[in-house]
């Protein structure tokens, strides 16, 4: 079995931007690539969990996702991190339009991309961690058996209290809790 790290990619891996589908827009967030790089030498392998819920609001394509999810992914692996898979939730149960307009399992909180991930990857829960800046990544985790870590990047600031009362570990970015392992 693996040990693996689940990421949430916008204000975990990224800095968060409003509907972020643009290569041109995209930035690390600091202490990402350092942060990654160390869990790959301690053997994690990497998966990313997303919501997109910028597909089902008709801003940009399942294509447009899919062209900077590789972008990210060639470069982090120029950087010797390589991201196993992508997965996405493109639903909104209100908001989105057409066959996007759905309740789905995929979407965090709920736990239906990792545990696809989890399987299709051979992932070990006792020893992976979900890692996000929102309280839906802390609760997808927590739903998935995987443990979940806050960190403090993106919107991660405003759900301090709440995962405290949860007793989820947070730290101010993937690099600080990359060192806390090693």
């Amino acid at each position: 079995m693996n040990k693996a790290i689940i990421l949430d990619r916008d204000g975990t891996i990224n800095i968060e931007k409003d509907y972020l589908h643009k290569i041109e827009d995209f930035e690390f967030e600091e202490g990402v690539v350092e942060g990654l790089k160390i869990l790959a030498d301690l053997g994690y392998i990497f998966v990313v969990v997303t919501n997109q819920s910028g597909i089902a609001r008709g801003y940009y394509t399942e294509k447009d996702l899919e062209i900077l999810n590789n972008y990210i992914g060639k470069i982090l692996e120029k950087e010797g991190v390589k991201i196993e898979k992508f997965y996405f939730c493109p639903h909104h149960p209100e908001k989105g339009v057409g066959k996007y307009k759905v309740y789905c399992n995929c979407r965090k909180p709920n736990p239906g991309m990792l545990e696809e991930a989890i399987k299709e990857f051979n992932i070990d829960r006792e020893k992976s961690f979900m890692i996000g800046d929102n309280i839906s990544d802390i609760e997808a985790g927590i739903n998935a058996k995987v443990t979940p870590v806050l960190v403090k990047t993106g919107h991660g600031i405003e759900h301090i209290e709440k995962v405290k009362k949860l007793g989820v570990a947070n730290f101010d970015n993937i690099l600080q809790f990359a060192k806390s392992l090693s």
